[in-house]
């Protein structure tokens, strides 16, 4: 038996080697498959500047082209790379673009599961969004622009412990999805713990979608947040408080300050942090 294991030993570590090596070589051709999409975006949105800079007879679609060039494929790309160098990334009480870039504050926790949540916010009004499809994304901006109403529109991705939300709820304002309250959960990791040594299960970020415009760092078409997100954040808590959940907020939290999101939108906030408990606590603090 023993001679059996040492001649099937050797056999096993080639196939170990060939997947590392394998996954090396697919992660490098991704990285410059990543450049060179990079560069070659640069270079069509340069000549077509160029191009349509010398040319008299203005032509409207190649404005249209350098738009979607920059703004979908060069800007997002640039602005990877730029945000793995200069943003953190660990928890800083604000969420993340799906580019990297510092997105909405992190202003609400929750102790309970994700589907205890779920109920009291459907109690409180809340209605659960859409996930993002191009179904749900040619709607929302169908219905925006028509002023339609759309109570489920879908929320853009923002990611929180490297993951997207787990959870998106939203109140829509005078029936066009272009003006909402909404907001953003997050499932925190296990035994992870709020600075201060708060045990929660869940991270939220809510904030008021005022309306739809470009996005001053991208220039991609997204809503443009309200710059008070206490306001919003407080209406969260007041409405879990009336579904029955109790509320304790942890004032001076974080140092209240003005900043941009990842749209650059203007925000502030008093840095409080309410904590909404909708089952018995575990234990809302640990020493």
């Amino acid at each position: 038996m023993e001679g059996a294991k040492s001649a099937s030993a050797p056999a096993a570590r080639p196939r170990h080697w060939y997947r590392r090596l394998a996954g090396t070589v697919v992660l490098t051709l991704q990285r410059l498959f990543y450049l060179a999409t990079t560069i070659l975006a640069g270079w069509a949105v340069y000549a077509l500047f160029l191009a349509e800079a010398d040319d008299d007879a203005r032509q409207p679609w190649a404005f249209v082209i350098i738009w979607v060039l920059a703004a979908y494929l060069l800007l997002p790309r640039l602005n990877r790379l730029l945000t793995r160098i200069y943003v953190p990334d660990y928890f800083i009480g604000r969420a993340r673009t799906v580019d990297g870039l510092l997105g909405d504050p992190v202003n609400l926790a929750v102790v309970g599961a994700p589907e205890a949540l779920r109920a009291a916010m459907a109690a409180a009004g809340w209605t659960e969004a859409d996930p993002v499809t191009w179904r749900s994304s040619w709607r929302i901006v169908r219905d925006s622009l028509l002023r339609r109403s759309y109570p489920a529109a879908p929320v853009s991705p923002l990611f929180v412990f490297g993951q997207k939300q787990t959870l998106a709820f939203e109140k829509e304002v005078a029936g066009s999805p272009a003006q909402r309250h909404h907001v953003r959960y997050w499932s925190c990791p296990p035994g992870w713990l709020l600075p201060g040594g708060f045990a929660v299960d869940l991270v939220g970020a809510a904030t008021f979608d005022r309306r739809v415009g470009l996005s001053l760092f991208t220039f991609q078409v997204t809503h443009k947040i309200a710059e008070n997100t206490d306001r919003e954040r407080d209406l969260v808590a007041a409405d879990l408080h009336a579904a029955g959940a109790s509320v304790h907020t942890v004032r001076h939290f974080s140092t209240g300050y003005h900043a941009r999101n990842g749209g650059g939108d203007a925000i502030e906030t008093d840095g409080d942090l309410p904590i909404a408990t909708l089952a018995p606590a575990r234990g809302t603090r640990r020493g």
